[in-house]
């Protein structure tokens, strides 16, 4: 998102910049509306998504100033001239705080120096500096004992970290926010898309759609809030080389959304060890204290691991690194209100037995399958078709399953003005057999008229 003269500008709005007389951005608006509200279809990752009921969500600081949001409802999307209208910004500010800065500690008599340091540690948020352990944040170099005792008991006083009710818990989730997946199918089966504050996997073999998923979430995140979308940017680490710019360019286009602005607003790193793939989770936590993030893509979890790590002989130490990870990423999720979304691989299974038609098994065991909250599925079906199932998850029924279909989006073109051509034809066939008497009848009238002298429809007269 670009910031000009203190709001934020949406993607899915650069677009109709362009045209800056009213009428214009009117028509051209209304027409972006229909085609998301129209162009949904089940089954196919990259058409519009299903318009379900999604809470409001919590930006960052940069958008309290204003915001330039489309308001997609005709009944609230423009005002009289047809222009773009701004959000309040108290009401912002409502939806907005979900984090204390690490900052504040200042006036709790802390160091701006031992502050320095924690943020050089990764450490921007009182949220996050309480999902430390004292152990290691006396890890920190230059914080002894004491100054970590007296910056814990400061950012507990900016924060309540006690009980709460389960009334309290239940208008606390409602700053989840569910990003839709593109396809129809899919969303309702996740009960409205990806959420915000929980880990979600998908696994599979290869070719089984995981990427492709990801790819898409790229780019439905940046829609808005009203869309279904996240409304923010996204972080992407790929440890496996399959992350395709030029495959974003399609799918914004079928969203209706600017490919260049959309692709400005996803921050891409190449893994290369898990040291490196730890490293860069911690320098995140500075991007996303500062700029509106709602996305975190890891493709794949596991891969470095089973690279770094061989044999029996070293997998404790390799379960014990992939659980400090996961730790932060549940933290990262939990700290920042975004959706972590993390690919993992499959083993094969000897000891499942002869009679078990698909004998594989997600990586990473059970350090992996306790950390994610919901996992899914994802197998190929017959051609282009995907099968995806609830694996597990807290709040969702188990052993639903549903189809889905990758298709291209020049394929898809194709195909729609195939089934229309073919239309077209039927409906002349139809004509033509519906009217072959009276047109045989014409025919003669025309090219032999001194054959018939006269005309054989009464009603007609030579």
């Amino acid at each position: 998102m670009e910031i000009r003269n203190n709001s934020v500008v949406h993607p899915i709005t650069r677009r109709f910049q362009k045209a800056r007389e009213p009428q214009v951005a009117h028509l051209a608006a209304r027409n972006a509306t229909q085609r998301h509200k129209h162009n949904t279809t089940s089954g196919v990752f990259v058409v519009s998504p299903l318009l379900l009921p999604s809470p409001p969500s919590r930006r960052s600081d940069l958008a309290v100033a204003g915001r330039l949001c489309l308001q997609m409802a005709p009944s609230k999307q423009y005002d009289e001239g047809g222009q773009l209208q701004l959000m309040d910004a108290e009401r912002i500010e409502e939806e907005e705080e979900c984090f204390e800065s690490i900052d504040k500690l200042i006036s709790q008599g802390i160091n701006s120096g031992d502050v320095k340091k924690l943020q050089d540690a990764g450490i921007y948020t009182c949220n996050g500096l309480m999902m430390h352990t004292k152990k290691s944040l006396t890890g920190i170099k230059g914080l002894s004992e004491a100054k970590v005792d007296k910056i814990c008991e400061a950012a507990e006083k900016l924060l309540s970290q006690g009980f709460m009710t389960g009334s309290d818990l239940l208008i606390k989730r409602k700053s989840v926010v569910r990003i839709t997946t593109g396809s129809q199918a899919l969303d309702e089966l996740l009960g409205g898309g990806i959420e915000t504050l929980c880990i979600t996997e998908a696994f599979g073999e290869f070719r089984s759609g995981k990427t492709q998923l990801a790819h898409t979430l790229c780019v439905s995140t940046q829609l808005p809030i009203h869309m279904h979308g996240g409304n923010g940017k996204v972080a992407y680490i790929d440890t496996e080389g399959t992350f395709r710019p030029e495959r974003i360019v399609p799918i914004a286009e079928r969203f209706g959304m600017d490919a260049n602005a959309v692709l400005d607003n996803i921050i891409y790193a190449r893994a290369y060890t898990y040291e490196h793939q730890y490293n860069l989770l911690l320098g995140l936590a500075a991007k996303m204290a500062e700029e509106p993030f709602r996305l975190l893509i890891v493709d794949s979890v596991i891969a470095l691991f089973r690279v770094d790590f061989s044999g029996r002989g070293e997998l404790a130490e390799r379960q014990q690194k992939l659980a400090q990870m996961l730790s932060r990423l549940t933290k990262i999720a939990e700290e920042f209100n975004v959706a972590v979304y993390i690919t993992n691989q499959v083993i094969a299974d000897p000891g499942g037995g002869m009679f078990i038609t698909d004998p594989k098994k997600p990586a990473g065991g059970h350090v992996l399958a306790h950390a994610a909250t919901i996992r899914l599925m994802l197998r190929k079906g017959k051609g282009e078709q995907r099968v995806c199932k609830i694996f597990d998850a807290p709040n969702l029924p188990e052993g639903e399953a549903i189809s889905f279909c990758i298709v291209h989006t020049c394929l898809l073109k194709l195909l729609v003005q195939l089934v229309t051509l073919v239309q077209y034809a039927a409906k002349i066939l139809i004509d033509f057999f519906f009217v072959r008497t009276f047109s045989s009848k014409l025919l003669q009238l025309l090219f032999f008229p001194s054959e018939k002298k006269t005309c054989c429809f009464p009603s007609l007269k030579l």
